[in-house]
C-alpha cells in the first residue's frame, strides 16, 4: 500500500497571504495600462522570493490603498508597488508631514504623521517623479491631495510637499509641514 503524504494544515496566515495575492493578481490582470511589459509570473516570482513584502502589502491594502504593480526600477530590476486608489487612501488621512511637526504643534496635534506611518508600514513616500508618473497612468486624488517627498531645504524651513489633480492638471504644492486635513493622506511605494 502507497505511503501518503501528510500534509500541514493550512494556518490562518497562510489563507491571507493566498486571499491577498489572489486581489492583487486580479487587480494587476484588470489594470495592465500600470505595468506594460511586466507579465504576473514575474510579480509572483518576486513575491516568493521576498516574503516580507507581503506584510507591507497587506497594511497597504488594508488602509485603502489598492496596491498595483507601477514599474520596474531599471537599476535594481525591483517592482515598484504603489498605492493606486482613485483617492488618498482614506485609512492614512488626517496626518502632518513628519514626526517633528506633529511633537511641535501645540493645538490638536494628530495620531500621526505621514513620514512616521510610512516608516511604521516599511514604505517610502512618493516623490514628485513618481507622483506624477502614477497621475501618468491613471487620474488620482481628484478630490484628496498627498503628502509627497519633500526636499530638506524645504522641510528645514518648515515646508513640506503635497500634490493632487484638478483641472486635468497635476499640482504641486506646499504647506506647513504641522497641517493636516481630513482629505489628506499619503500614498506609498514598496520596492520588491
Amino acid at each position: 500500500m502507497p505511503k501518503t503524504q501528510k500534509t500541514e494544515p493550512k494556518t490562518n496566515t497562510d489563507d491571507l497571504a493566498d486571499r491577498l495575492i489572489d486581489v492583487l493578481k486580479l487587480r494587476f490582470e484588470r489594470h495592465p495600462h500600470r505595468h506594460p511589459g511586466i507579465s504576473w509570473q514575474q510579480v509572483q516570482s518576486k513575491l516568493d522570493a521576498n516574503p516580507g513584502a507581503l506584510k507591507v502589502l497587506h497594511q497597504m491594502e488594508t488602509t485603502g490603498g489598492e496596491p498595483d504593480v507601477i514599474g520596474c526600477d531599471e537599476k535594481t530590476q525591483q517592482l515598484l508597488f504603489c498605492d493606486c486608489a482613485e483617492e488618498s487612501p482614506k485609512g492614512r488621512r488626517s496626518l502632518c508631514f513628519d514626526q517633528q511637526a506633529r511633537v511641535n504643534r501645540k493645538d490638536f496635534p494628530p495620531q500621526n504623521s505621514a513620514e512616521e506611518m510610512a516608516a511604521e508600514m516599511g514604505v517610502e513616500l512618493l516623490d514628485e517623479v513618481l507622483y506624477r508618473h502614477l497621475q501618468s497612468l491613471q487620474a488620482v486624488d481628484l478630490k484628496s491631495s498627498s503628502w509627497i517627498s519633500t526636499p530638506a531645504k524645504i522641510r528645514q524651513l518648515g515646508g513640506a510637499l503635497f500634490a493632487d489633480r484638478r483641472y486635468d492638471t497635476v499640482f504641486l504644492y506646499h504647506n506647513g509641514a504641522a497641517s493636516y486635513y481630513a482629505v489628506r493622506g499619503f500614498r506609498g511605494l514598496l520596492r520588491v
